[in-house]
């Protein structure tokens, strides 16, 4: 969930505001409607009134969206927006868009739910012949030399102040990716680009691929960075790759993905490496796998690395948590299901909050010894499901 300086740091961001301020400006011609797609402090939505839109449909589920509203009656622009807070998956819209303008992903465009919402956006929302902005992404990816990233994400578990074997956090953080800012210093091949995002015709949210480099320079391989192009229009586009020209990199916005290897891998120019990328939808969230061979092209010609990871793995899992999600297993409620069955119904009843908080009150005291207890928690059951 964002914060609002998280808001404010993409704004900031001059080369990434710069680019789709400019994309927006190309597409929306006077009378257009528009919908921004998670809008959150309403910049989009706002710069597509001040480019002529007629009326805007500004869509966000955080409660950001109230500062939107009110910048927006702060600039005039109020009575041509219309904030629905709700995930755009389940909104519907009286009228059809000459433009949907977002920006849902994070490190990488598989992410969350946004490529599902884009194509569903794309299908019910858009009017024929419509813009989406973006266009599309090019994701690309490189054999990286990254000692000090690596080493912050394994040395705790490597190399700790008290000699103690932390192998079985290791096997777990090893197959997880994490942030990174990465330089053309970095690199050990050139980036390949392995899969293209094409938002007017997408609808696969997954992804899988091979990808083979050879080694441009000897050194230490540490893993992989993956990224990507993006195009706002024939005339915008961004990038996070380090090969990238400063003028379309932004500096504050994305970052690079790092995937880490098991251990580190003596590279020398010449040598192949190999990649199994995929990507998986797996309920709100994206499980990577990347199996990487690494192939000495030297006097032996044997494999130098054979890996296999993925972020299923990456997660700890007690005997007990497992039990619990067999399909066998036959649940007994516990106090939070009780009391959380019993919110639901008085809901569904028609109850009013305040007297669903007085009635489990009553009958779970020792879980709210204090009425206004019972209300905050009654209150945050009925923002989730109410």
């Amino acid at each position: 969930m964002y914060r609002l300086a998280d808001y404010g740091a993409l704004i900031s961001d001059e080369v990434r505001i710069g680019a789709y301020l400019g994309a927006l400006r190309q597409a929306v011609t006077p009378g257009a409607v528009v919908v921004d797609i998670g809008t959150g402090t309403g910049i989009f939505a706002l710069l597509a009134c001040r480019f002529g839109a007629r009326r805007v449909y500004a869509i966000e589920p955080d409660d950001a969206i109230q500062v939107a509203r009110e910048i927006a009656v702060a600039n005039g622009c109020a009575d041509r927006i219309e904030f629905i807070q709700a995930l755009s998956t389940r909104v519907t819209l009286p009228e059809r868009a000459h433009v949907i303008i977002s920006d849902l992903t994070g490190v990488l465009p598989w992410f969350e739910q946004h490529i599902v919402s884009i194509a569903d956006a794309r299908r019910r929302f858009l009017a024929p012949g419509g813009t989406m902005i973006p266009r599309r992404d090019a994701a690309w990816a490189a054999v990286v030399e990254m000692a000090d990233s690596y080493a912050r994400q394994m040395a705790p578990w490597d190399a700790n102040r008290f000699g103690l074997d932390m192998d079985a956090a290791r096997r777990l953080v090893v197959n997880t990716w994490q942030k990174v800012r990465v330089a053309p210093d970095n690199l050990l091949t050139e980036p390949q680009r392995w899969a293209t995002l094409d938002y007017t015709v997408v609808e696969d949210p997954d992804v899988r691929v091979q990808v083979t480099w050879t080694v441009t320079r000897s050194g230490t391989g540490h893993g992989l960075a993956v990224g990507f192009d993006r195009t706002l229009s024939d005339a915008f586009c961004l990038s996070n790759a380090p090969d990238a020209p400063d003028a379309i990199r932004p500096l504050h916005t994305y970052g690079t993905g790092f995937f880490p290897w098991p251990v580190p891998v003596t590279l020398a120019a010449g040598d192949v490496v190999t990649v199994d990328l995929e990507a998986r939808l797996i309920g709100h969230d994206y499980t990577w796998t990347w199996k990487t061979r690494v192939l000495d092209r030297g006097q032996s010609g044997a494999d130098k690395a054979n890996f296999t990871q993925s972020t299923f793995f990456a997660t700890p899992l007690s005997p007990s948590t497992l039990h619990k999600r067999a399909a066998s297993y036959t649940a007994d409620l516990s106090e939070d299901g009780r009391i959380a069955r019993f919110v639901l119904a008085s809901m569904s009843d028609g109850v009013s909050l305040g007297e669903i908080a007085r009635l489990i009150s009553a009958e779970f005291s020792a879980r709210f010894p204090r009425p206004e207890d019972a209300l905050r928690h009654v209150a945050d059951l009925s923002q989730r499901y109410g």
